[in-house]
């Protein structure tokens, strides 16, 4: 069990990034990776989410939806779980570390509406994890969005510093950046399936 929970992981994380195998949670890419700092923040608030999302989703759907039959409500259910929890970092976030919740902006309540967090939902549901392989696939989908989000931020800053084309300052090389970094974790495709 162990070792399955390991490639679960690493699945999640890297050969199945979201953002940069499925291009999913693309808009926090490109728009909060300027800066490592607000990357990380992002990102490990998202990993929370993430992680708490599947745990919450995976009992939610196999402890009520499917036994009381209402399998149809699952994306309202994973669509209101996932506000909820986005609610409460925010709320954690504004508490804690106001300097971040000032840099993180709109991006912050705008979690709720990441593609990834919702396709990490269904995904789990269609791939029939278990509960410890849904908690692992959500920290590990976290990770890897994290990741992604800390690589571009961090190409994005030595960018500041490089000789640029003028039509492609700002978003067109930061979309080239993104195209280079999924063609690179392409190259993990097929290590790990899953």
């Amino acid at each position: 069990m162990g070792k399955e929970l390991i490639l679960v992981f690493i699945a999640a994380s890297i050969t199945n990034n979201f953002v940069l195998t499925y291009f999913l949670g693309i808009c926090p890419l490109i728009g909060v990776s300027n800066k490592i700092e607000s990357a990380v923040g992002l990102g490990l608030a998202t990993t929370f989410v993430m992680t708490m999302a599947a745990t919450v989703t995976w009992l939610i759907y196999n402890k009520i939806l499917v036994p009381f039959d209402l399998v149809f409500l699952q994306y309202v259910t994973f669509i209101m779980v996932i506000a909820s929890l986005v609610q409460f970092v925010e709320m954690f976030i504004r508490k804690t570390s106001p300097q971040l919740y000032r840099a993180l902006g709109i991006f912050l309540p705008l979690i709720t509406t990441n593609c990834a967090i919702l396709g990490l939902t269904l995904f789990m549901v269609l791939r029939n994890y278990g509960f410890l392989e849904s908690v692992v696939f959500g920290l590990g989908a976290g990770v890897g969005f994290t990741l992604a989000l800390v690589l571009m931020a961090g190409i994005r800053e030595e960018l500041v510093f490089a000789d640029v084309p003028e039509p492609l300052k700002g978003t067109g090389i930061s979309l080239i950046v993104a195209g280079m970094l999924a063609l690179a974790f392409m190259g993990f495709g097929g290590i790990i399936s899953g």
